[in-house]
């Protein structure tokens, strides 16, 4: 019967639009990375306000400032797939109300022919004169049969109308709701370019100021080049004294366990921050400022709040605790063959041969004078240096 085909086109519609959503990130996931997005610019730009404090410009300032572009930037890119999104969404929607609506006007012109049919018997001949006219039994029988097949289908078909005009009117509505909120994600996209191009007009201004302290920022990267090299031998050593008091102690099975329930966290590391970005990742980078110049870092730093608390991403042991001019408080901690530093903080919380765990504090950033609140975070697995970041859950 015509009135079971409408169904299953609009269910074959309705298939395929459910189909196109479900291979696309879902809304609830879109809407998930737009908030975390929007996490992001809020903790960058308290962290940029800090550098601002001194009236300085600072690298510490500008990696601050490429923060908060790089969030506007994948904030843009979240309202952006959500505006696709809703076009899919509209698309698939306009497509079944057009089928709804073909469907419907099938619909009424069969009823109408049914009522036109009926009409038509009741004016030419009466039901009981169609009935007992009958010629046999079984004629009778059908005739009977015949009559109340036809008043059921025009009920049937009568519902049917009812209920596709319905879904009809939500299909509009539904589409009006959805437009209504592609406008306002629209000129949210539109708010936030305005806000990109400022930050990047900023960003080129403080490049410009930095690009005017030519050779004291060579000075700097200098001094930190050899700073960095007495830091890694230190580091070295100290990896080389742990794992000979280690073979010396015979520690058996424990520094294993401790060292496969390390490996077995990987990408799952808490972050030793609450609130921060990496500033600086792990590798040889180019300068941002200086050209031909390129810095190495073997881990990664992170720029983060001032008097944020800094805590051990694993359950360990602290194998030092030292003070280093220009590098301020050290904090190494021990997790069987694996090591994890800490640099650049003001305090400390902890002694060499405290036995830590996960998210326990072991002290404070360290803010200098420029309003840049940064340490640094290494993973060593003996002699080895590895990126933190394929380390700590990601961000």
């Amino acid at each position: 019967m015509f009135s079971n085909n409408v169904f299953i086109g609009c269910l074959i519609l309705l298939f395929f639009s459910f189909q196109v959503s479900f291979a696309q990130k879902s809304k609830s996931q879109l809407e998930k990375e737009k908030k975390e997005n929007l996490n992001k610019i809020v903790e960058a730009q308290k962290i940029l306000q800090e550098t601002e404090v001194e009236k300085q410009s600072s690298l510490g300032q500008l990696r601050a400032l490429n923060q908060q572009i790089k969030a506007r930037r994948a904030l843009i890119k979240s309202i952006t797939e959500e505006i696709s999104y809703l076009d899919q969404d509209i698309t698939d929607l306009t497509i079944v109300t057009v089928a709804l609506n073909e469907d419907l006007k099938k619909l009424k012109d069969e009823y109408a022919e049914m009522i036109y049919s009926s009409y038509k018997s009741n004016s030419g001949i009466s039901k009981l004169t169609f009935l007992f006219s009958s010629e046999t039994f079984n004629q009778l029988t059908r005739r009977v049969k015949y009559l109340e097949q036809y008043a059921e289908a025009r009920k049937t078909t009568a519902k049917e109308i009812e209920i596709v005009s319905a879904e009809l009117e939500r299909q509009k509505d539904e589409v009006v709701v959805k437009k209504k909120e592609q406008d306002k994600l629209l000129s949210d996209q539109l708010k936030e370019n305005e806000k990109l191009l400022n930050l990047k007009s900023k960003q080129n201004k403080l490049i410009a100021k930095l690009s005017g302290k030519e050779k004291q920022l060579k000075k700097e990267l200098d001094d930190r080049k050899k700073m960095v090299a007495k830091f890694d031998k230190m580091i070295a050593d100290i990896v080389k004294e742990e794992m000979e008091r280690t073979r010396a102690a015979a520690p058996g099975v424990a520094s294993v366990s401790i060292s496969t329930l390390f490996e077995e966290n990987k990408k799952k590391l808490d972050w030793p921050v609450d609130e921060g970005f990496v500033s600086m990742k792990f590798g040889r980078h180019p300068h941002p400022v200086l050209k031909g110049q390129y810095e190495e870092n073997m881990g990664v730093n992170i720029q983060t709040s001032k008097n944020e608390v800094v805590k051990a991403v694993f359950d360990g042991e602290v194998s030092v605790v030292r003070y280093i001019p220009r590098m301020n408080y050290v904090v190494i901690v021990k997790h069987g063959e694996y090591f994890t530093t800490y640099t650049n903080l003001k305090t400390k919380n902890v002694a060499r041969g405290d036995k830590v765990s996960a998210n326990d504090v072991l002290g404070e950033v360290f803010t200098d004078n420029q309003g840049v609140s940064e340490f640094q975070f290494q993973i060593w697995k003996n002699k080895q240096k590895l990126d933190p970041e394929k380390w700590l859950t990601p961000r």
